[in-house]
Parts: structure tokens; C-alpha cells; sequence
């Protein structure tokens, strides 16, 4: 099924693709830094679907990995998610009024309520098909 790495499997496969006079450049310190910044990368999330299959000669993967974003977000992120989330609100206050109007204006027409004489938008007339 599916295979998940450990943390101090990951460190070893991580290392060993650093060449090797860099890595015996570091320190114990900075050697555990960096360990320790990408041991922290693979928490466990609230959803985690890891599942791998074969298929003819050849392996394949599918992960899911979801959570609460804890990365703190650059400044034009901020500026970025911060429009969005004001045109999303824009959106559905917009569109829950209009159908509110929408709810009324058929309120209105049902109970035979004529607030211009002569006056029809149609839609109550398109809808009961008269």
C-alpha cells in the first residue's frame, strides 16, 4: 500500500544528496537546524491520505495533506488574501440580496400585491406560465 518515511529516514535520504564536502562543512549545530526545520515539515496533518499503487512497470503516488496554514504569509500574500476575502464578502452579501429581493418580489406577486399598476418584471408571470 503505502509507504511513509520516517523523520530520521527522511534526514538520512535528505543528507545524502548534499554534496559531501558541504555536509562536512557544517556544523553540529547547523546540521541539527536544518534537520530539525524540515523534521517539523512532516507533521502529521488532520488529513493525511497517503496511498501509492503500481501500474504496469512503473510506481505511482497520491498524496492529500490538509491542515491549518501555519506559514506566515509575505506581505503581498497578506495584501492578496485580504482583497479576495473583501470581493468573496462583496459577492455574497450581493447575491444574498438580490435573492432576498427575488424571495419578496415573489411574496409579493403570489399574494396578488400590485405596487405599480401596469407595471411587471415577469418573472412571476414566466414562472407559473401564464
Amino acid at each position: 500500500m503505502s509507504t511513509t518515511l520516517t523523520s530520521a529516514e527522511f534526514s538520512q535520504k535528505f543528507f545524502e544528496k548534499i554534496p559531501h564536502s558541504i555536509r562536512e562543512s557544517l556544523t553540529p549545530e547547523q546540521y541539527q537546524a536544518i534537520e530539525q526545520a524540515y523534521s517539523e515539515q512532516w507533521k502529521r496533518h488532520p488529513l493525511d491520505i497517503r496511498y501509492s499503487f503500481g501500474f504496469w512497470r512503473w510506481r505511482y503516488y497520491v498524496v492529500l495533506i490538509g491542515g491549518r496554514d501555519r506559514r506566515k504569509l509575505t506581505r503581498k500574500q497578506q495584501r492578496f488574501f485580504t482583497l479576495a476575502e473583501f470581493w468573496f464578502l462583496m459577492a455574497y452579501a450581493t447575491s444574498s440580496a438580490l435573492f432576498g429581493l427575488l424571495i419578496l418580489y415573489l411574496i409579493k406577486s403570489a399574494l396578488g400585491i400590485d405596487l405599480f399598476p401596469n407595471f411587471h418584471v415577469g418573472i412571476w408571470t414566466w414562472l407559473t406560465g401564464h
